[in-house]
C-alpha cells in the first residue's frame, strides 16, 4: 500500500510539474502576443492544435466583434489573434484556451435557444390571436352578391353591385372593407380585382341583415364596357369599423416569412416546455 501511494504521489508531482511548464499566452504587447499564440500552439499535440484555432478565433470574436460568425473555419493569424486579444485570453494554456471556446460556444447555444423559444412563443401568440379575431370576422356573413350593368336617369350604363349582408357579432358596424374580384369563366386574368370601404347609413346592428345597391365609379374598372353578362363577382370581407369608427377584428396573419419560422421553430423547439420569460 506504501509503494502505491508514493507511486500516486510521484505520478501527481509529474503531473503538476508538467502543467506548470506548459506555455501560455502573453497579450501584455503585440510582440508577446505573436510569440506566445504560436508557442502556446507548437507546445499542443499535432491532434489539438485545429481545435486550437478554432478556440482562438471563437474567444477574439466573442470578445473583440460581438455579432461575427464565430464559426469561420478560415485560420486567423497570429497577427490578427493578437490584435483581438484580451485578458480573456492572458495566462491561458493550450487546453484551457480550448475549454474556454467550449464554455463560450455553450453560453452562445444557450442564449440562442432562449432567443429562439421566445421568437416562438411570440408567434404562436401572434397566430392565436389572428386567428380568433379571423373568427370573430367571420360572424359578418356577406350572403349575397351581385354584380351587373344597368342604364342610368340618363341612358347611360353604370355598374351596380348588389350586396346583402348578416351582422352576426356582438358590435354594431359601421363600416365595411371589402375586396371584390370579377372574373369570366375560364378566364385567367380578373376583368376588376379591387379594394374598397363601404359606409354603412346608420351602420348594422348585431344580428341584422340588410341590402343594398352599390354603385361603383362607372369610370373605372367596374364600368368596363367589355364586361360580359356572364361575369361572376366574389366579395371577400377584408375587415370592419365600429360604431365609433375603430378597427374591430384587425389582428394582422402571420406573413409567409414569419410562417416559415414558426415551422422550423416548432420543428425544433416544439416539444420544449416553454419556461423562458
Amino acid at each position: 500500500m506504501g509503494s502505491l501511494l508514493r507511486l500516486s504521489a510521484i505520478t501527481l508531482s509529474v503531473f503538476l510539474i508538467t502543467g506548470c511548464t506548459d506555455p501560455k499566452i502573453d497579450t501584455s504587447s503585440m510582440p508577446a502576443s505573436v510569440l506566445s499564440v504560436e508557442k502556446v500552439r507548437n507546445a499542443l499535440p499535432s491532434y489539438k492544435r485545429n481545435d486550437f484555432d478554432q478556440a482562438l478565433i471563437i474567444i477574439a470574436t466573442s470578445t473583440a466583434f460581438n455579432g461575427i460568425n464565430i464559426l469561420n473555419p478560415d485560420r486567423m493569424n497570429a497577427v490578427e489573434i493578437a490584435e483581438s486579444a484580451n485578458e480573456k485570453m492572458h495566462g491561458l494554456t493550450g487546453d484551457q484556451i480550448i475549454h474556454r471556446a467550449d464554455e463560450i460556444l455553450r453560453e452562445q447555444r444557450s442564449r440562442e435557444r432562449d432567443q429562439a423559444i421566445r421568437t416562438l412563443k411570440r408567434l404562436e401568440e401572434k397566430q392565436a390571436t389572428a386567428n380568433r379575431e379571423q373568427q370573430q370576422l367571420a360572424l359578418f356573413t356577406i350572403d349575397k352578391a351581385h354584380y351587373y350593368m344597368s342604364q342610368s336617369p340618363y341612358g347611360v350604363p353604370e355598374p351596380v353591385i348588389d350586396l346583402e349582408v348578416t351582422n352576426g357579432t356582438d358590435q354594431t358596424i359601421s363600416e365595411l372593407v371589402l375586396t371584390g374580384v370579377l372574373n369570366s369563366p375560364g378566364q385567367l386574368t380578373p376583368w376588376v380585382d379591387e379594394t374598397f370601404y363601404y359606409v354603412i347609413p346608420g351602420g348594422i346592428a348585431p344580428g341584422e341583415t340588410l341590402a343594398w345597391s352599390l354603385a361603383p365609379n362607372r369610370f373605372g374598372p367596374w364600368g368596363q364596357s367589355e364586361i360580359p353578362d356572364d361575369a361572376q363577382l366574389t366579395l371577400v370581407l377584408e375587415g370592419v369599423r365600429g360604431s365609433e369608427q375603430q378597427p374591430l377584428w384587425d389582428a394582422p396573419a402571420l406573413t409567409d416569412k414569419e410562417l416559415a419560422t414558426l415551422e422550423r421553430l416548432r420543428t425544433e423547439y416544439g416539444g420544449v416546455l416553454f419556461s423562458v420569460e
